[in-house]
């Protein structure tokens, strides 16, 4: 049995990353100082119950409706860059609604949200109180330039003038729904944050020591208009690292967030300011759990981005798929280009056995509402999880095996004393298994069928007969939980 409860010191709990994600933290000691304590074992065991969740970009760039967020910027040249920077002038999505936005994700079955307050290009979408001192104009002369501004850059100085973030976390928090906040370390509006975390502005020593700066000099063999400028001056650099600092306590402090979804990182020179940020954060708010990106195992979790681990990771620290329905975590204005209900069934179950937690994305567009295809698709794997739920919320992987074979996966419920098998393609007229051994006595049914299923161990092998009435009359579709009662 897990007991709720926290340890009696940090060092007892290994929260650690894969060896194959702390390369790109050569940077961060691998073992947390000290005095920095992770999210209490509460927060860890309420992570791990959610299993499936809904990833929501949503900025600027969904005005020209751009796959890719924020990324197409780095190709974009100077004209259009410009453009993209003064989009939020006119932009005013008034088909935005909260509440409907919840009651969508409570159909789908969802039961955490992670939103963009703010992605790589600096536009905010929650009312900041920072300012932005410095920019870059892109075409006002023959060539970019660094020019003073005095601006919040946020849906705050749209015409649309709300806090969405705001609004969402309310109204998620009504639905019983956790928010994961996402914010960018890097900032490519804000010309204090050169040339750090593929800024479109380099200098000469980061094209030289990218690895010093997290600098994007692969750019320049991959057709990316990018700019070689001064490096900062020292009020400048310190001026990026207390509105790093000052805006990441504005999200944590005042959002209150069950988890905060970092991107990127600031490099090695930067490393011991953000570290002392996520510190405070973390006395702030004692609860939240942080994404490891930019922070390596100062991290509570880690997020495979767009495939699921073949394995069970070898760590304990709490991870979670993200993986967009469309082609990439923005709005996707193609029907074809939505991955299906099957697609989102199959990945939640295959996640959950070895597991972790799947966090399908899509991105509303410019008016803040949903593609069809995707309500469609999601709601559908809801009236699915409303049949099978069992078997996936606040379960656990099974410690004798995820899976049997290719189509067959496991879970297990936390006190051990129920196994779901879920089946990923029909099994035909008998469930097989050469790995289960129920009880003697048990029941074994199948999620969402009234039908008690007879069952019998012979020579090691568990054959389960399916009576044609279940088969035809079947309880959803995509994949089908067996219910058994097991040794716990």
């Amino acid at each position: 049995m897990i007991t709720l409860t926290h340890m009696a010191s940090e060092k007892e709990r290994d929260i650690t990353l894969p060896e194959k994600y702390l390369e790109e933290f050569f940077y961060i000691e691998k073992d947390p100082q000290p005095d920095y304590v992770h999210a209490p074992v509460e927060a860890y065991e309420a992570f791990r119950d959610m299993k499936f969740g809904v990833r929501i970009h949503w900025g600027i760039y969904s005005v020209w409706e751009l796959q890719g967020e924020s990324w197409p910027y780095l190709k974009m040249d100077k004209h259009k860059r410009q453009a993209y920077q003064e989009l939020y002038k006119a932009w005013n999505p008034t088909g935005f609604d909260a509440e409907g936005w919840m009651q969508f994700f409570d159909r789908a079955g969802f039961k955490c949200l992670a939103f963009t307050t703010k992605h790589h290009e600096g536009f905010c979408m929650y009312d900041t109180k920072t300012r932005v001192k410095n920019r870059i104009n892109w075409t006002s002369r023959d060539d970019p330039f660094i020019e003073e501004c005095d601006l919040a850059y946020s849906i705050m100085e749209a015409p649309f003038e709300r806090d969405v973030v705001a609004e969402l976390c309310d109204a998620a928090r009504k639905h019983g729904i956790k928010v994961d906040l996402y914010f960018s370390h890097p900032d490519w509006y804000d010309a204090d944050f050169r040339p750090y975390g593929h800024h479109p502005i380099l200098t000469k020593e980061a094209i030289d020591s990218p690895r010093d700066f997290d600098a994007d000099v692969w750019g320049f063999f991959t057709g990316n208009y990018l700019e070689v400028m001064d490096p900062p001056t020292a009020e400048q650099s310190a001026r990026m690292m207390k509105r790093h600092r000052d805006q990441l306590v504005e999200v944590i402090g005042n959002y209150k967030p069950d988890m905060c979804c970092l991107d990127i990182r600031l490099g090695p020179r930067n490393w011991p300011h953000v570290r002392e940020t996520i510190k405070i954060l973390r006395k702030m708010h004692p609860p939240v759990m942080f994404r490891n990106r930019g922070i390596g195992n100062y991290g509570d979790y880690y997020t495979p981005e767009g495939f699921v681990p073949g394995d069970p990771a070898n760590t304990n620290m709490p991870w979670m798929v993200i993986y967009p329905l469309g082609r990439s975590f923005s709005y996707e204005g193609d029907p074809e280009k939505h991955k299906g209900t099957k697609w989102i069934v199959h990945n939640l179950v295959d996640t959950c056995a070895k597991g972790g937690n799947f966090m399908v994305g899509i991105g509303p567009g410019k008016d803040g509402t949903f593609h069809p295809e995707a309500i469609k698709q999601l709601e559908a794997a809801g009236d699915w999880i409303k049949v099978n739920g069992e078997g996936i919320y606040g379960t656990r992987p099974w410690a004798k095996a995820w899976k049997e074979g290719d189509s067959v996966r496991f879970t297990a419920s936390k006190d051990g004393k129920h196994l779901y098998a879920f089946a990923l393609e029909w099994p035909g007229d008998h469930f097989i298994s050469t790995i289960v051994k129920p009880n003697d006595g048990s029941r074994v049914t199948v999620l969402g069928s009234s039908v008690e299923l007879k069952w019998t161990v012979d020579a090691g092998t568990l054959r389960v007969p399916l009576p044609d009435r279940l088969a035809q009359h079947r309880p959803c579709e995509h994949a089908w939980c067996f219910k058994i009662e097991i040794e716990p």
